[in-house]
């Protein structure tokens, strides 16, 4: 893993598609603390957190670990309190309804019903 860009006294934000194992978004976290980053926060739509995820997450240096609520997350949650859960059912919802009405879809990029 090499780290391209300068972090020193920065706050880092780690996004991804989906956290499923947390190995390579902790191990990232760990690169830019060394290299000098004063906070890490990781993104991830898709919280999935299988085998030792919750402990990688629970030992990690992460401020918080956000995902949003494809999949459940109350448990998750009670187990890593680093985890933090973003509901995005009526965004899903809008986004649904303005399909089957034939609407503009890309106009939520501009104007989220949150």
């Amino acid at each position: 893993m090499v780290l391209v860009g300068d972090v020193k006294d920065r706050i880092a934000i780690l996004v991804d598609d989906m956290a499923d194992t947390c190995g390579t978004i902790c191990h990232a976290a760990h690169k830019l603390l060394e290299a000098g980053a004063v906070k890490v926060y990781a993104i991830c739509t898709h919280g999935i957190f299988s085998g030792p995820a919750i402990s990688r997450i629970n030992n990690s240096m992460f401020e918080a670990v956000v995902v949003t609520n494809t999949i459940p997350q109350d448990q998750r949650m009670k187990e890593a309190p680093k985890i933090q859960c973003q509901d995005i059912s009526i965004i899903l919802a809008e986004a649904i309804r303005r399909t089957h009405n034939g609407e503009s879809v890309s106009y939520l990029f501009a104007n989220v019903p949150m």
